[in-house]
């Protein structure tokens, strides 16, 4: 069975559900699990007539901002899990690129299951928007629970 769950939160609904399956799983297993948040990097775009310096300070100021409640986030949940009596902890990191980071971070860390929420997108939204979901289940070589 499954002994280190990665559980990639973003705070929505969805995630929520995924919070649940992965808290019942870990539960009957003894699965250790690691709320899992990434802060994607903020760049201001296009450059307007503002410094470098001005466009620096806003970037760093959003990307704290982010990660403050962020780390918030995982608190809470860490504290949610735990009270269930499953071992737990809270990851936020800063990247590029959700899935990348989530992948990485699950091998690192040998990790046997990514439980995560999927949002459903459809149509043409799914197609411009892309999902991390997805990107994971391309890529990743561990295995991956959906929840919708």
């Amino acid at each position: 069975m499954y002994k280190n769950i990665l559980l990639p939160v973003d705070g929505s609904e969805l995630s929520q559900r995924a919070v649940g399956e992965c808290m019942v799983l870990a539960k009957s297993s003894g699965a250790k699990v690691t709320a899992f948040h990434v802060v994607s990097h903020f760049h201001l775009s296009p450059p307007w007539g503002a410094p470098k310096s001005v466009h620096q300070k806003i970037e760093k100021d959003h990307e704290d901002e982010a990660l403050m409640a962020a780390r918030e986030m995982e608190d809470k949940l860490v504290q949610r899990i735990k009270a269930e009596g499953i071992d737990c902890e809270g990851v936020v990191v800063v990247g590029g690129h959700p899935y990348e980071e989530i992948i990485n971070y699950a091998k690192a860390r040998k990790c046997d299951l990514i439980i995560m929420a999927s949002h459903g997108r459809k149509g043409l939204d799914a197609v411009l928007i892309g999902s991390e979901t997805v990107k994971v289940l391309t890529h990743s070589t561990i295995p991956v629970l959906v929840v919708r």
